[in-house]
C-alpha cells in the first residue's frame, strides 16, 4: 500500500526555507508522494450563499505553483493534485502546465481531478457551475490529446479544438495518470468509465466507505476493468469514531495502523495523510511535522510493505 503526504500550505508562513524542508524530509522519511490540495479563493457567507466548508480565510496555496517548487526540491516522491478542481480552469492551459510538470519532474506526476463544490469559486474564476460535470470528462479527454497527439483536434459540446500544436510532450505522454475524485453515483460511473484511478475521500453525511465500495466495484467490471487491480486512494483520517479517538487519531499508532489496515483490507491501494489535524494537534513547525510524519511512517510502513 503506499501512502502519501497532503502537503500543509499553511506552511507558507515559513517562507521557501521551510517548504524546502518540509517537502526535501517528506521525501527523505521515504512516504511515496507528495499531494498538494486546489483552491482558488474561498467565498464569504452572505444572506444567498451558505458558509464553506472550510474558514474563508485558511490560507492555500496555488496547487501547480507549489507542485514546481516540490518538483525542483525534491528527486524520486511523486508528485500529485489532491484534487484540482478541473471545470473552473482553462483545460489547454491545465495540459501545458502539468506537461511541463511532468517534464520538470522527469515523469513524476499524477493528477488527481474533481468538480468541486464551490459555486461562488466558479464564479470568481468566470466558469458555468451547472455544466462542471460534463466539462470534466470533456476536459480529460482533451488533455490526453494535448499531451499525446502531435495534431490536436477535438470536437466536443463544450471544448473544439482545430490543428494545434502543444509541445514538448511530457514524459509520460498521455500516460500521465488521471484519478478523479467523488462518491456520488454519477461521480462512480465517471470514474469507471475514464479515470486512471479512484481518490474516494468522503465528506461528512456520505455514506460509510464499505457502502460505496460494492458499487463502484460493480461499475468498474462494467468497463472491462478489474476492481482487485485497480488503483484506488482513500485518507488515512478516520470516518465514523468517536470524538476522544478522533481528536488522538494522528498521534496514537495503534489508531493509525488499524484504520490503514482497514483500508488495505478493503482493497484501497494508496492511502493519504492529511497534515491539517497534525497542525492541529500542536505540530506547528516544519521540525515538528517532519518528527511526527516520521513516527508514523514507521509505524505504518512495516505493516503496509508488500
Amino acid at each position: 500500500m503506499k501512502l502519501s503526504v497532503v502537503f500543509p500550505s499553511v506552511m507558507y508562513r515559513e517562507g521557501r526555507v521551510g517548504v524546502k524542508k518540509l517537502m526535501s524530509g517528506i521525501e527523505e522519511i521515504g512516504y511515496d508522494e507528495l499531494d498538494v490540495f486546489d483552491h482558488v479563493v474561498m467565498g464569504f457567507p452572505t444572506k444567498h450563499r451558505r458558509a464553506p466548508v472550510y474558514d474563508p480565510k485558511m490560507p492555500i496555496m496555488e496547487a501547480v505553483t507549489m507542485l514546481s517548487f516540490a518538483a525542483a526540491v525534491t528527486e524520486h516522491i511523486k508528485l500529485g493534485t489532491g484534487v484540482m478542481v478541473l471545470p473552473q480552469r482553462q483545460i489547454a492551459l491545465v495540459a501545458k502546465q502539468v506537461s511541463s510538470l511532468d517534464t520538470l519532474s522527469n515523469g513524476r506526476i499524477r493528477l488527481g481531478v474533481g468538480i468541486g463544490w464551490q459555486r461562488s469559486e466558479y464564479e470568481a474564476l468566470n466558469e458555468n457551475f451547472r455544466t462542471r460535470g460534463r466539462r470534466l470528462e470533456e476536459g480529460v479527454a482533451l488533455l490526453r490529446q494535448y499531451w499525446e497527439d502531435e495534431h490536436v483536434n477535438f470536437s466536443g459540446q463544450y471544448y473544439q479544438v482545430e490543428e494545434i500544436a502543444m509541445e514538448p510532450k511530457p514524459p509520460q505522454r498521455g500516460a500521465i495518470p488521471i484519478w478523479i475524485g467523488g462518491t456520488k453515483e454519477r461521480a462512480l460511473k465517471r470514474i469507471a468509465r475514464i479515470a486512471d484511478g479512484w481518490m474516494a475521500m468522503t465528506a461528512p453525511g456520505d455514506p460509510p466507505i464499505q457502502e460505496v465500495l460494492p458499487r463502484f466495484k460493480d461499475l468498474l467490471e462494467e468497463n472491462g476493468k478489474d476492481p482487485a487491480t485497480y488503483p484506488m486512494q482513500m485518507s488515512l483520517s478516520p470516518g465514523a469514531i468517536d470524538k476522544d479517538k478522533r481528536k488522538r487519531f494522528y498521534n496514537d499508532m495503534d489508531l493509525l495502523v488499524a484504520r490503514a489496515c482497514e483500508l488495505r483490507d478493503l482493497g484501497f491501494s494508496d492511502t493519504s495523510i492529511d497534515c491539517v489535524p497534525l497542525f492541529q494537534l500542536g505540530f506547528r513547525s516544519s521540525d515538528a511535522l517532519l518528527e511526527q510524519l516520521a513516527k508514523i511512517y514507521e509505524a505504518l510502513a512495516p505493516e503496509l510493505s508488500d
